[in-house]
Order: C-alpha cells, then sequence, then structure tokens
C-alpha cells in the first residue's frame, strides 16, 4: 500500500457525512444570503440597466468563442434558457467562476445568452397512460450501468442483443425523444426488459417505456446527470444509483422515482461525477473526477488542490463505507510568477466506471493527469483498491511526470474504463486505452506487469481513446479521436479554432493474445464544413459487429470480421418528437449505444469539444417496428 492515502471507516464515515450535509446546507444558506447583498447593494447604486452583451464580451466571451473541450460555445449556450444558465452560475459548475457577478449581470447575461422562459415540466401528452414501473431481477434483456456485464467490454451477446448482422443492416428509426433545453445528450440509458431510466444534461432522470419513449415519472437532479444509471435490489423495490456533475449522488426508487438519499461526496467546487457506478454486496463504488486543471492555466489561481478519489457506500442508506484518494494532501510548493501560492499534489481523476474483480476481491480505476506538482505514481495509471478496506494495493503508470497543463505535461489521461478479458490460455487480463493513442494489456496477477501495448492513433490532449474500448472475446475493439483544429472566423469576424475535416477517427481490431492488429479501418469522409471524423465516443460490440459513433453525428456499425460498414444513420437532421418537443441531433461523444433486445439506442449531441449540439436520445430497430 501507498502510504498516506487517506481512506474513511464506517464509524468515521457517520459523523463526516453528517457533517457533510451540515456544511452544504450552511453553504448554500450563506451563498444566497452573500447574493442577497449584492443585489441590494447593486439596486440602490444602479444608474442604468445592467448589459448583459456588455457583460458577455467582459466576462464571457473570451471563453465561449473558442473550441474547447470543456467550455459550451456562445451558439450552444443560445439554445439553453436562461434559468438553466442562471442555474449554472448559481449552483452548478460555473458558480465559482460567476462569484464575481452581481444577481443583475448574472440575470443580464444569461438573459441575453439564453431563451427565454424557465424549463417547462414535461408535457401531459408525454406521459405514458399506464405509469407503472416494473423491474424483474430476472429478467433476461438487461443493460445495466456502463456495460451490460461485470467486465466492462460493452459487448452485448447475441441472445440479449436480439439483432442478427443482417437486421443491423436494416435499422431504422423507430421513436425520438428530445430533452427540452439541452444542447447536449450524454446518458446512456439502463435496460430492464422494456423499462428504461436515463439522464440528461439539464439534471432531468426520466423513467420510460421502451418501445414508446412515453415517460412514467421525472426527478430532477441538483446537476446534470451523465452517468449511466445503475439499479440495485433495495428490499422489495430497487434503487436506482447515480452521480451528477456537481458532485452529488443519489439513490432514488425505481418504481417511483422517489429520492432516497442523496450524499455530496465530494465537497470541491469543480468536482464531477462522470464516471458510472458499480456495486457488490449492498456497497456503491463511485468515481470521482474534476475539472480544475482547466484553472491552472490562470496565473491568479491557487493551483490545485483537488483529489481523484473512489468512494465507498452503503446501498441502503449512503453512509460512507472508505473513500480512497489517489494521493495525499496538497501542500504548498512554492509560487506561480504572479506571486500566487502553488498547491500540489492534485488531479489523478476517475473518469470511468471502475471494474470489480471477485476472484481477487480488488476494484480497478483508471486515472487521469496530474494537475500540479509534484507528479505522482498513481496519475496516467490503472491502479487496484481492496474492495473492503479501500487502500491502494497497487499501481502501474503508463505516463510519467504528465503534470498538465501547468507544466505543459501532455495530457494522456485515461479516460476509458478497465475491461477484464481472456486470452486464448484463459489467463487474466485487464485491457484499457488512453489518449496517447495506446491501448494496454496488464497482468493483474503481477500487480498490472504490462503484457503487451499497442498504438492505434496519435494521441494527443484531444486525441487518442477517448471514452472507451470494447471486446466480443475474439479481438479487442479501439476507436480513436485525434481530431484536429484549424484557424477559421467566428460570427464577430474574430478568429478562431474550427474542426479539421480530413483528420480523425479509425477503428482498430486487436488479438486478445498480443494485440496484433487484425484489421484497420480509416474514418470515413467527412464533407460539412466545420465537421469532424473523429470517433470519441465508446464502442458497443454485438456478435457480428462494432458500433461506433462519431463527431460528424453519424452512428455506424462495422463488421467485427474486416471492418466494413454495415449501416450509417447521420443523425444530424431534425426530429420529430414523441414528447412533441423540438429535437434536433449532432455530434456524437462520451458514451456509445446501448444494444438490447432488438433495440438500439444512441444520444445525439455533444458540444463540448467544439461539436454540434443536439438534444435527441434514438431509438432504432430492424425496419423501425
Amino acid at each position: 500500500m501507498m502510504a498516506g492515502y487517506v481512506t474513511v471507516t464506517k464509524q468515521q464515515s457517520l459523523d463526516r457525512s453528517i457533517s457533510c450535509d451540515i456544511f452544504s446546507a450552511m453553504h448554500i444558506i450563506r451563498f444566497g444570503l452573500c447574493l442577497s447583498g449584492i443585489l441590494m447593494i447593486g439596486s440602490a447604486s444602479a444608474v442604468a440597466a445592467v448589459s448583459g452583451e456588455a457583460v458577455y464580451a467582459k466576462r464571457c466571451a473570451v471563453c465561449h468563442e473558442q473550441v474547447n473541450e470543456r467550455i459550451p460555445t456562445h451558439a450552444a449556450l443560445s439554445m439553453m434558457p436562461a434559468t438553466r444558465i442562471m442555474r449554472a452560475m448559481d449552483f452548478g459548475a460555473m458558480m465559482s467562476i460567476a462569484y464575481p457577478l452581481s444577481r443583475e449581470e448574472r440575470e443580464a447575461v444569461a438573459g441575453f445568452v439564453g431563451t427565454k422562459g424557465g424549463d417547462a415540466p414535461p408535457p401531459a401528452s408525454a406521459f405514458c397512460s399506464d405509469r407503472s414501473v416494473r423491474v424483474n431481477d430476472k429478467a433476461k434483456f438487461v443493460w445495466n450501468g456502463w456495460s451490460p456485464n461485470g467486465d466492462n467490454t460493452r459487448f452485448q451477446p447475441a441472445a440479449v442483443a436480439g439483432l442478427t448482422v443482417d437486421q443491423v443492416k436494416n435499422l431504422k428509426l423507430k421513436w425520438a425523444y428530445a430533452f427540452d433545453g439541452d444542447v447536449t445528450a450524454f446518458a446512456p440509458p439502463t435496460f430492464f426488459d422494456g423499462q428504461i431510466f436515463v439522464g440528461s444534461a439539464g439534471g432531468m432522470v426520466h423513467a420510460m417505456h421502451a418501445d414508446t419513449g412515453c415517460l412514467q415519472w421525472t426527478y430532477q437532479a441538483a446537476g446534470p446527470v451523465r452517468s449511466a444509471i445503475l439499479t440495485v435490489p433495495n428490499g422489495k423495490q430497487h434503487a436506482l444509483l447515480f452521480g451528477d456533475q456537481t458532485g452529488w449522488f443519489y439513490a432514488l426508487e425505481a418504481e417511483t422515482g422517489k429520492l432516497l438519499w442523496k450524499k455530496h461526496i465530494e465537497l470541491h467546487d469543480t468536482a464531477r461525477l462522470t464516471g458510472s457506478p458499480v456495486a457488490h454486496d449492498g456497497i456503491v463504488y463511485v468515481p470521482v473526477a474534476s475539472w480544475e486543471e482547466t484553472r491552472s492555466a490562470n496565473p491568479d489561481y491557487t493551483c490545485c488542490t483537488f483529489r481523484g478519489s473512489l468512494v465507498a457506500l452503503q446501498v441502503k442508506d449512503g453512509m460512507q463505507v472508505w473513500k480512497s484518494f489517489m494521493m495525499d494532501e496538497p501542500k504548498e510548493s512554492g509560487k506561480s510568477d504572479s506571486g500566487k501560492i502553488k498547491m500540489g499534489p492534485s488531479g489523478a481523476s476517475i473518469w470511468s466506471a471502475p471494474l470489480i474483480d471477485l476472484k481477487r476481491k480488488l476494484i480497478y480505476v483508471t486515472t487521469g493527469d496530474n494537475f500540479s506538482i509534484p507528479a505522482t505514481l498513481t496519475s496516467d495509471a490503472l491502479v487496484a483498491i481492496d474492495m473492503a478496506t479501500g487502500k491502494i494495493a497497487w499501481s502501474k503508470q503508463v505516463t510519467e511526470g504528465d503534470v498538465s497543463p501547468s507544466e505543459k505535461g501532455p495530457d494522456f489521461d485515461f479516460g476509458s474504463a478497465p475491461m477484464m478479458v481472456k486470452n486464448p490460455q484463459g489467463h487474466d487480463l485487464l485491457v484499457a486505452g488512453q489518449k496517447s493513442g495506446l491501448v494496454y494489456a496488464f497482468d493483474p496477477d503481477k500487480k498490472g506487469e504490462l503484457v503487451w501495448t499497442v498504438r492505434v492513433g496519435k494521441g494527443s490532449s484531444q486525441g487518442g481513446v477517448q471514452w472507451g474500448t470494447s471486446s466480443d472475446g475474439q479481438n479487442i475493439y479501439a476507436a480513436v479521436s485525434d481530431r484536429g483544429t484549424t484557424r477559421g472566423t467566428g460570427p464577430g469576424g474574430q478568429p478562431i479554432r474550427i474542426f479539421d475535416t480530413s483528420v480523425g477517427g479509425g477503428l482498430t481490431a486487436m488479438k486478445i493474445a498480443d494485440g496484433s492488429k487484425t484489421w484497420f479501418v480509416p474514418a470515413e469522409k467527412c464533407t460539412t464544413p466545420g465537421c469532424s471524423p473523429a470517433q470519441s465516443a465508446a464502442l458497443t460490440t454485438i456478435p457480428g459487429a462494432v458500433f461506433s459513433g462519431s463527431l460528424d453525428g453519424h452512428i455506424r456499425a462495422y463488421a467485427a470480421e474486416d471492418g466494413k460498414v454495415l449501416w450509417d444513420f447521420d443523425t444530424v437532421k431534425d426530429f420529430k418528437t414523441v414528447n412533441g418537443v423540438k429535437g434536433k441531433g449532432g455530434a456524437l461523444d462520451g458514451a456509445g449505444p446501448v444494444i438490447v433486445n432488438g433495440m438500439v439506442f444512441v444520444n445525439s449531441g455533444y458540444p463540448r469539444f467544439g461539436g454540434l449540439p443536439g438534444n435527441v436520445l434514438l431509438a432504432f430497430t430492424p425496419d423501425g417496428k
């Protein structure tokens, strides 16, 4: 074990859990009082109405008029309700950025950028006539969480997929559901015998009938819900477990949408729960990530204090069992050129779903880069954690000294989850793809010793393998982003960076035994101005076919035998939706498609990396029936 990495026992966690909830409530109260004070002062001294356009130009344009993987563009913001933008500034991801703004300035800039009106509830016509929700533990047709099986391979066997290769060729749209007011669709659905649960960028969780897309109930979370929802038994009912992008983790009653409990498991204001949770024997394991690294380039910011962690909670009440940080607590490590204190170590976010290994009683995670010096041995690494204690058993780093961007490291995060596969001799291998463009196979019986390494892409901070590989037990499949940009001109005549239509993408099949390449197919041509052929989204595999989404908005199925394109659907279009909300498709990124019982579910819309915004969940079946 690496000394100093914090773990928390059940007894310690009780007091901490209570104090965290109290702290959160006090923080919101104090923040509200502070805003009230600003509003009173501003109202008394204001001579003229605040100009939202002026506030945007002064405070916002420098970020939102550029292509950045974590910043929505002005065009994307203009599709959001002003109330949603206000929510992000007040209590969401923009809270720490927006705190210098007065209430008048916030309202003015939200009104200038966003659309009028609030987040209206779904119309009555969007709901099913029968709103009862049933979850069958013995269901045959299931996709629960990040992967349909506990190995994280994102492979759906034939009996459950319900699709042959010939049927894949004839997939057609059955229905489309639009997330009202959203510009991103990034949360994959969980499926139980025709019952689905899915989150949204607006923070709304939906219970829906898979055959029609009609609603049964909704629940509004405090922040965007990106992770796949995990469903577990909870007494006579079932709990839906998921996190949001502000550090809160929830348990809802699946049958009714009633809140069972919620915990603010990470108080750092840049925390986000992006990776999907996993559970075993009444304990749920939650990965924690952060966007603090984007602040490190600011010389006036005290960088950095976030530490990636894996948190174990009791399913029944949310009580913390342990919390395993990826490094020791940060300490002062010097001063910046502007005289600001530097803090470190920091970083090593866990962006993706953990992998439970009951045979070895370990749980594996892959980590991101460090945000500040000193660099640690647990960044850009595969880390094994003892399931009972939360102590780090071992870690295997693949990129040393990756401190980004403050120390100009390569930023080669692991964004993809580790997979467990078996080689031809029946020996377990752990496989993960990295933004470096490399795919690694590790030996879990030799503390992560490398078995083979294969390059599948050029790699970069926005390249390589982004969100997930897949395997059908014969091959490992890896798609790459490797997106590129070129110079363009914005709507105001300002220079901007736009996607290079000729750079990025590609899909590789590798043998499990040694990583040797079975085949490689380059990305399909991207011809729309400003599009990208990059294939960043996680892959999904069924017998005979590999599904891959692209930033150009296409979802494609490739033959597992030779990589030939079997099916291609362009989602960049307007859709007539079952809930009557205007629907539009865009870039495909993040979670890959979910395939079960003859249906393929695909999210469309992802503007965070400069891609096209969109707000739809699409359901496909053979011949659309």
